[in-house]
């Protein structure tokens, strides 16, 4: 790469560490003054360009020539076993061949803001309900076993038409495609052939029985010229969205409480405005500081980023938590400021490949929290905010427990 910024001699262990589970990595400031286009060795043992700063990973983001195709030749495995992990594994190629615009559009269409809008009374009477069963079992309690987790599962496996008895078993099998560093091949490839196998057999259920859910409308649908989704989209589209529905929003949902209630400042301010819980939700999305691996691009030709050539042939991770805590695009970005607006946070991505389920996802949080500040307003951790634990080796940041009381 040319050099109008510092060069490394040697690349960066990534992903890096924190020194608390809502805490950021010390590099990413470092890194957007001195090095934004930093080498880093993936947990493969490849190499890989990090991105850092704002600007340079929206740009890229929304750069057709920054593609998904992480099986090229060259180009950088994110996990050492066999398909190099999540962006390269069996779903994410299946979707790739049905044509990502086509199936953007056959899938996007049920994620509207306004279809989310209609679904709110029912995510808020589930939430009444969880909060009903942890008051019942009584202080403390963990929300991410009470709340954060059970009510994502609850929503996407209701979409899906999904027995949510199962949920256990798609908590598993989420983890274990999330993995970067925690399961090995062989777990891998078992999970991926029970979640396949399972889902085949939902999928072929719903065509002898449709109901009034997700996949049996995806079966019915077509494109724009009368095409229908193939058999294997709609088995890779259910196992993508049931992991992607219930594990991201799960544990945003436990971070977002955290991070509210670590100064407890901030659950007063909601308590006293309520009308602070939309820009607050989206607050949180922009300082999270615990949201995973990134998203990582192949540069197919030389492309310049942020005034510096990028060869053709590099794999690029584009970190949208660093990115959101940059000081140039956002005043005060280390503060949380729950009125904030504009918020132009990319923690959904940018571009053509941005965040399908991001109604979704607000509609939950923002649900979530404002039902845990009409129910419990002396809502507080159990523990010190030091004290909370990140799961590790996913792609993925999420808390292991939140301990709360009332």
């Amino acid at each position: 790469m040319s050099d109008g910024h510092t060069e490394r001699n040697e690349p960066l262990p990534y992903p890096f560490a924190a020194p608390t589970a809502l805490q950021v990595p010390t590099e990413w400031s470092e890194l957007r003054q001195t090095c934004p286009i930093a080498r880093v060795t993936l947990p493969s043992g490849d190499e890989a360009a990090l991105l850092t700063r704002y600007e340079d990973v929206r740009s890229v983001l929304a750069d057709p020539r920054f593609t998904r195709e992480l099986s090229a030749p060259g180009a950088a495995r994110i996990t050492d076993t066999e398909s190099g992990g999540l962006f390269n594994s069996p779903v994410s190629r299946t979707l790739a061949a049905e044509g990502h615009e086509r199936w953007r559009r056959m899938v996007g269409k049920w994620f509207t803001a306004k279809r989310m809008s209609a679904l709110r009374p029912g995510i808020e009477a589930r939430t009444e309900e969880l909060v009903d069963e942890m008051l019942a079992h009584g202080r403390p309690a963990d929300l991410v076993t009470h709340v954060a987790f059970p009510l994502p599962v609850w929503v996407i496996c209701d979409m899906l038409g999904v027995p949510e008895s199962d949920r256990e078993a798609f908590a598993h099998w989420s983890d274990v495609s999330l993995s970067l560093t925690r399961f090995d091949e062989a777990e891998i490839d078992t999970a991926q052939e029970e979640f396949t196998a399972y889902l085949s057999e939902l999928v072929e259920g719903r065509r002898a029985h449709p109901g009034d859910d997700l996949l049996s409308r995806l079966m019915d649908a077509t494109d724009a010229e009368g095409r229908p989704m193939s058999g294997a989209a709609l088995v890779a589209t259910a196992q993508a969205l049931l992991v992607a529905g219930h594990e991201t929003t799960a544990g945003m949902i436990a971070k977002m409480v955290a991070l509210l209630l670590a100064d407890r400042r901030h659950w007063e301010r909601l308590l006293a405005d309520r009308s602070l819980v939309r820009t607050a939700v989206e607050e949180v999305l922009r300082f999270d500081g615990n949201g995973g691996f990134g998203l990582p691009r192949y540069l197919s030709e030389d492309a310049v980023v942020g005034g510096d050539v990028v060869p053709s042939g590099t794999t690029v991770i584009c970190s949208m938590a660093a990115a959101n805590r940059d000081e140039s695009a956002f005043e005060g970005a280390d503060e949380l400021d729950l009125g904030r607006s504009p918020n132009p946070h990319i923690a959904f991505g940018a571009g053509a490949h941005s965040c399908l389920g991001q109604p979704l996802a607000r509609t939950e949080l923002q649900t979530v929290l404002d039902v845990l500040l009409r129910r419990l307003p002396d809502l507080e951790l159990a523990v010190e905010p030091g004290e909370l634990r990140r799961v590790e080796g996913l792609v993925v940041g999420r808390l292991q427990e939140l301990p709360v009381r009332w």
